[in-house]
């Protein structure tokens, strides 16, 4: 079966300045690596239109989005330490979501889809963007699945750092579950395991620097804690492949051969059900273009 890879060319034109890790190179390097000839049998691709303002309010508040378009209108700016608007940001953020909504659409239709999201968004709370994220497109793509008749989602996140957008936007729904292994103490400081919402969220906080098979099995165990007498009818997982070992922002150890079983292990779990996966985070280029080949190798 091939996996539907969505992506919207506007995602590169997101610029956050000089030297700042989220540049556009990370989408050129997802590109050139799906693009491999030997992935042609593989993967159907899928150009997303950018979200429309109705998808993304089902999130965002009007006033946050009217907020990010006045920015824009002036050039760009800063909305935190670590997340600037450049001149043609929006149109990424657009882009970026757009291609959420459609990997859960494609992921409907055919089982299996993974979505090439920049920026990345599972920092983005429902009025703040933080941490080089503007909208949270996990959440968007969970809301939309609901739309679209999947009453149940779980979330993953194997991001290295936690997911707090994410969290914060659906601890109170017990029809979304939320499980995130993520190094910690470390951005955001978010994440402890007694934060649990309604019971639906799953947090598995975790040192940095530990053998990659205490990461890999205690994932999957959090994963199964959630689907203990629970039965989604989709998963969304938000893939950040900052958790590979040698990535700068992370302290995780683990390989692209991790991400196959843990993609695996996850398709297994869910039978027929779709599994989705979008971007998030990875900031060296080679191992992000490893651990995007390594997950939809394993969705396919």
């Amino acid at each position: 079966m091939s996996t539907a890879v969505v992506w919207n060319p506007a995602c590169r034109h997101h610029y956050g300045g000089a030297g700042h890790p989220e540049r556009p190179q990370r989408f050129e390097a997802v590109l050139e690596a799906l693009r491999s000839p030997e992935l042609a049998t593989l993967i159907s691709w899928v150009e997303a239109p950018e979200a429309t303002r109705d998808a993304i309010e089902r999130v965002h508040p009007a006033e946050y989005l009217d907020l990010l378009e006045a920015l824009a209108g002036r050039g760009g700016g800063a909305l935190d330490a670590d997340t600037f608007l450049g001149p043609r940001s929006l149109e990424s953020v657009l882009a970026s979501a757009g291609v959420a909504l459609a990997a859960v659409e494609q992921g409907l239709k055919t089982g299996r889809a993974f979505g090439i999201t920049r920026p990345p968004g599972h920092h983005a709370l429902a009025a703040r963007a933080m941490g080089f994220c503007f909208l949270n497109n996990v959440v968007l793509a969970a809301r939309h699945a609901q739309a679209l008749g999947s009453a149940r989602v779980l979330i993953v996140d194997w991001d290295v750092h936690h997911g707090n957008g994410t969290q914060a936007l659906v601890e109170h729904d017990p029809s979304i579950r939320f499980v995130s292994m993520h190094q910690y103490p470390w951005y955001p400081g978010t994440g402890a395991a007694d934060e649990r919402g309604v019971g639906n969220v799953f947090n598995i906080p975790r040192p940095g620097g530990l053998p990659r098979a205490v990461y890999a099995r205690d994932f999957l165990a959090g994963v199964d804690a959630a689907l203990a007498q629970w039965n989604p009818d989709m998963l969304l997982i938000s893939a950040g492949f900052d958790s590979l070992a040698g990535d700068p922002l992370g302290e995780f150890t683990l390989e692209p051969d991790d991400i196959v079983h843990w993609t695996e292990a996850l398709r297994e779990r869910m039978g027929t059900r779709p599994v989705v996966g979008v971007l998030e985070g990875g900031y060296r280029l080679d191992l992000l273009a490893a651990g995007v080949v390594a997950h939809v190798r394993a969705l396919s």
